[in-house]
């Protein structure tokens, strides 16, 4: 089994805002395999359970909040018995210009406290990831920034990649994660 997690906050107040991008991601992923979330809060998350082309994924929404995603994650990946391996996290980054993708085997948070959280609850920084670059606008605290929506252009940018949430996760699941990381970064 397969564990995606996108991140984001939980609650219609952040439902559009650029620390939710890893939420629209998997939002768009599932409903184009034609699954569903369902709250699980037991897991402290919203899950949805597919077969994709032979291969059973989970994919998760923690509703811990951002700062705590580690928890959610670090649950469902005991309770499926997930090797750490098959785990990749989609999550915002104000490091890369909006629209950018970058995709990563392993290393530091960078900073994000929802990334952090996941290290520091799994033990290790060997987790993939793929990150969405938001930007950032010079001046404006990055906290107040995170938690804003997108400009009219950005979000146009923003909707290019995540129409592409299966084709890009097709490729992770069926190619070599060195071509992966190749064809998007």
């Amino acid at each position: 089994m397969k564990l995606i997690a996108g991140l984001g906050n939980p609650g219609r107040k952040y439902k559009k805002t650029r620390h939710n991008v890893g939420f629209m991601f998997v939002d768009q992923l599932v409903s184009d395999l034609g699954g569903r979330f369902t709250a699980d809060k037991a897991l402290n998350c919203e899950s949805a359970v597919i077969k994709h082309s032979g291969y059973d994924l989970i994919i998760i929404k923690p509703q811990t909040y951002m700062n705590l995603s580690g928890q959610a994650v670090a649950a469902v990946k005991d309770y499926y018995r997930i090797d750490i391996g098959d785990i990749l996290i989609v999550y915002d980054d104000m490091e890369l210009p909006g629209g950018k993708v970058r995709i990563r085997r392993s290393g530091s948070s960078g900073g994000h406290k929802g990334m952090q959280s996941i290290i520091d609850e799994l033990g290790t920084e060997a987790i993939k990831r793929l990150r969405i670059g938001i930007g950032r606008e010079p001046g404006l605290d990055a906290c107040q920034y995170v938690l804003s929506k997108f400009s009219k252009s950005e979000a146009e940018t923003l909707k290019e990649i995540i129409s592409n949430a299966k084709e890009i996760i097709d490729c992770y699941l069926f190619d070599s994660f060195d071509n992966f990381m190749g064809k998007y970064n």
